[in-house]
């Protein structure tokens, strides 16, 4: 199966044949094959990863057919590259973490959870190394890609380095915004007089 032009099948313990390959928005594909089901597919986001469910007794032409119609609904049901709100499911977070972490931080930082909280009100977010969690506060929604981006991005290399210190600032060196968003954040705090920091 191809699509966008990749195809990297694996082995996953699950149905008759199922498979992973690389999708559209750079998301893994995991084809499961269910006995239950007669005629129906379905599509979730998993941990990043889009899992598509078909019946076991479907052709390889029948699952190359869903597969790249169902990868198509979920890129435009959650677009990688969306601003999100808080409806943006942890999921769809979680994936974008994954994406930034292998972009510029060479697939160190991730988090086990991510999510928005509504109780930041000193932060734009926080980070908990120990439980490798990040909370995002909602004062971040609507606000640029980029930025946001780079408060993920802080908060994750603060899951590899907790404080402040030379070796923290320079996990992010490889994003090419750091400093532009920090002053956009230091603008919006300094405009909303709450003193909002990215710590």
């Amino acid at each position: 199966m191809t699509i966008d032009g990749t195809r990297d099948l694996v082995a996953v313990t699950e149905g008759t044949r199922p498979g992973t390959l690389s999708a559209t928005a750079g998301r893994p594909v995991v084809v499961r094959r269910s006995t239950r089901r007669k005629r129906t597919v379905s599509a979730d986001l998993r941990d990043g990863s889009i899992i598509v469910s078909i019946p076991a007794h479907f052709s390889r032409l029948q699952e190359d057919e869903w597969v790249a119609r169902m990868v198509r609904r979920m890129g435009e049901k959650y677009p990688p590259r969306l601003s999100p709100g808080s409806d943006t499911p942890p999921e769809e977070l979680l994936a974008r973490a994954q994406d930034l972490a292998g972009k510029f931080l060479a697939g160190r930082g991730i988090p086990d959870t991510i999510g928005w909280v509504t109780n930041q009100n000193s932060r734009w977010a926080s980070a908990t190394p120990a439980r490798r969690s990040i909370r995002l506060s909602t004062k971040l929604q609507g606000m640029p890609v980029w930025v946001v981006d780079y408060v993920i991005l802080h908060e994750m290399a603060h899951l590899i380095e907790p404080s402040h210190n030379a070796r923290f600032w320079n996990l992010l060196t490889a994003y090419p915004r750091t400093e532009t968003a920090k002053a956009f954040l230091s603008g919006v705090s300094f405009a909303l007089g709450r003193g909002l920091d990215g710590e």
